[in-house]
C-alpha cells in the first residue's frame, strides 16, 4: 500500500511474507540455485524468486485469502532440484520435464518441514504438461500461473526483470 508517491507502508501479510521468504532464501542449499541456469541468463534462484513475488502480487491484486507461508515455501521451493537441466533431459527420476518437480519436492521435504499443502504446491506446479498433477489449492494455481508467465519471460526476453 503506499501512502504518498515516495513512501510505502508493508502490511501484517507483507511482513509475514519477508519474513518466511528470509527463512527460506537465508538456507545455504537454496543459495546453490544460483548456480544453474534456469531459462536464458536466469538463476534458478532468480527464477523461483520472481515466481514466488509474482504468485504473491497476483493473490494480492485478486484480493485472495491465502495462505502466505505456504504461497512463499511452494513458489521458492518450486524448482529445487539442484542440477543442471541443459546438461541432460533424463534423471533419475525420467525426463525433465515431468520429474524435476518430484526431484524439487524430495529436495524440499528433506531439508524443511513442509505441510502437504506446501508439497502439492511443489508437485503440481507443471500442469497442464503433467496431466495428472492438478493444483488443488488456490496457492498451487497462483504458483503454476506464475511460474508459467515468469518461464515465457525468460525463454522470449533476454532481461526480462
Amino acid at each position: 500500500m503506499m501512502t504518498d508517491k515516495n513512501t510505502f507502508v508493508l502490511t501484517d501479510d507483507d511482513r509475514r511474507f519477508i519474513k518466511t521468504a528470509r527463512k527460506i532464501l537465508a538456507n545455504e542449499k537454496v543459495q546453490q540455485m544460483k548456480q544453474y541456469v534456469q531459462h536464458g541468463d536466469v538463476s534458478t534462484y532468480e527464477h523461483c524468486l520472481m515466481v514466488c513475488l509474482y504468485a504473491y502480487m497476483y493473490a494480492k491484486r485478486l484480493k485472495l485469502k491465502i495462505n502466505i507461508e505456504a504461497l512463499v515455501k511452494g513458489a521458492l521451493l518450486h524448482d529445487f532440484f539442484l542440477y543442471d537441466w541443459h546438461k541432460g533431459a533424463f534423471t533419475r527420476d525420467g525426463l525433465h520435464g515431468f520429474s524435476h518437480p518430484v526431484t524439487a519436492e524430495r529436495n524440499a521435504r528433506n531439508t524443511f518441514p513442509l505441510t502437504l499443502k506446501e508439497r502439492g504446491i511443489i508437485i503440481n506446479h507443471m500442469w497442464p504438461l503433467t496431466l495428472t498433477r492438478l493444483p488443488r489449492s488456490k496457492e498451487a494455481w497462483l504458483v503454476c500461473w506464475a511460474d508459467k508467465y515468469c518461464s515465457l519471460k525468460e525463454t522470449l526476453l533476454k532481461k526480462p526483470y
